[in-house]
């Protein structure tokens, strides 16, 4: 978390291509939530945190901006989208279910923490109980000659057995019961605790017999989970979590205009709508959340919202929620030029992804940049001429100029295809111009 704005956005600029106004405005809010985690408590409590608003068309970068800071924070955070909440009362999510998931990913986040810190430990359970089931132990009036051959036998067989050797053996495992996890964030708390009491009696009831025979490559896996469960202490887990889904937590609240009523909007009156802005507010102001891990405060939660605003406006949304969004960024449209950067300087590009999976095939791909210049100009014609849909253009684009040499790959085997300008045009410019055809096929 301790990453300066400068070092946030130089990240960012790895995967996203310009709307430098965004990675600014986001990179200082997370700043400013490190630097008030600084203050003593009295002060500390009187900072909330700005709010942002991000308002651009599809495909522009709001959530590949946040799908890489959940990549690159170290802090809890989980991207929801508002059109999925409903009104209290009416069928579908309840809105408090977001914090809720955020708890869960909390969770997550510090438990992965404690088992990368007590991985030796862990490393060391697993082992011992394959080698266990692989050796079974000597009974104690066993000679010491007898004990000191066991002994070099045991070494012999950890060695084996940590170096994948003993894989593909055979052992039996008694595993423990586990108890069902509860996890629909949905439900009221107090509803998921009755659920899980039911099913330990359940577990409790049921005396079957829980031994299973698997490989050793499996047990490793089954293993961990219950050395995970028996070496971590699950309640300062819990605490830990809490304090920083309250301190931290980034909720990434996407397609808000969907809940935003224009006053052309033949559905004005729709409760649905407007109730889901109300039920928002309390949260997005700061009020308390029950979950079953325990109350939650969202008063420091940062939320960023973000819509495209095609149909409606930011000022269609009720006053009290437009306040509590005091950072408006607006995002830039895609250019030509900034189409051919998100090809030639992204870390994973398309181009990139897509010479990977023919390279699979054991053929060469690669591009030429007059043809790259190509598919930028032509994506960006496609973008003018039906919807704008940014970024996600030049997908539908390499999936038609390369769908014929991906099909017949097997022929191409240990030769080099090269896409080149004459290619591209082939290709699409009978589809892009033709407006009935580019609205189907692009």
């Amino acid at each position: 978390m301790n990453l300066t704005p400068k070092e946030i956005v130089e990240y960012l600029d790895k995967y996203v291509i310009s709307q430098k106004n965004a990675k600014k405005t986001i990179a200082l809010a997370l700043r400013t939530r490190y630097r008030r985690l600084q203050l003593d408590d009295e002060l500390k409590n009187e900072i909330m945190p700005k709010n942002i608003l991000m308002i651009g068309s599809t495909g522009v970068g709001k959530t590949e901006i946040s799908r890489r800071l959940a990549k690159m924070m170290k802090v809890p955070f989980i991207k929801v989208e508002a059109s999925k909440y409903t009104e209290v009362g009416f069928v579908g999510r309840d809105v408090e279910s977001m914090v809720r998931d955020l708890v869960v990913n909390s969770i997550a986040i510090v438990k992965a923490e404690q088992e990368e810190e007590n991985l030796s430990k862990i490393d060391n359970y697993v082992l011992n109980k394959i080698v266990e089931k692989l050796l079974p132990p000597l009974p104690e009036s066993a000679s010491e000659s007898k004990k000191d051959d066991y002994r070099r036998l045991l070494e012999a067989m950890e060695k084996r057995v940590d170096s994948g050797e003993m894989d593909d053996r055979t052992i039996e495992l008694e595993l423990d019961k586990i108890n069902i996890e509860f996890e629909d964030t949905n439900l009221p708390p107090e509803m998921v605790k009755v659920q899980e009491s039911f099913s330990k009696v359940f577990a409790t009831i049921n005396k079957e017999d829980n031994k299973k025979e698997v490989s050793v490559k499996d047990a490793k896996v089954l293993l961990r989970k219950e050395a995970s469960s028996k070496l971590l202490d699950m309640t300062s887990i819990t605490t830990e979590a809490l304090r920083r889904a309250e301190n931290g937590g980034i909720i990434f609240l996407d397609e808000i205009d969907k809940i935003a009523l224009s006053e052309k909007s033949q559905g004005r009156n729709d409760p649905s709508k407007e109730g889901v802005q109300r039920d928002l507010l309390p949260i997005v102001e700061g009020s308390s959340v029950s979950t079953k891990y325990g109350t939650i405060n969202t008063d420091h939660i940062l939320f960023i919202a973000a819509g495209a605003f095609h149909v409606s406006k930011p000022s269609d949304l009720i006053p009290e929620l437009q306040g509590r969004f005091p950072l408006r960024v607006e995002l830039e449209s895609l250019t030509e030029e900034t189409l051919y950067q998100i090809l030639t300087q992204t870390q994973n590009s398309l181009l990139k992804q897509y010479t990977a999976l023919l390279d699979v095939e054991g053929m060469r791909l690669t591009f030429d940049d007059e043809a790259v210049h190509s598919i930028a100009k032509l994506s960006h014609r496609a973008n003018e001429l039906t919807e704008d849909i940014g970024a996600r253009r030049l997908h539908t684009v390499l999936e038609k100029i390369l769908e014929d040499i991906s099909f017949n790959a097997d022929e191409y085997k240990g030769e080099e295809v090269i896409i080149t300008s004459k290619l591209v045009h082939e290709k699409l410019d009978e589809v892009v111009e033709d407006d009935d055809l580019s609205r189907y096929i692009l």
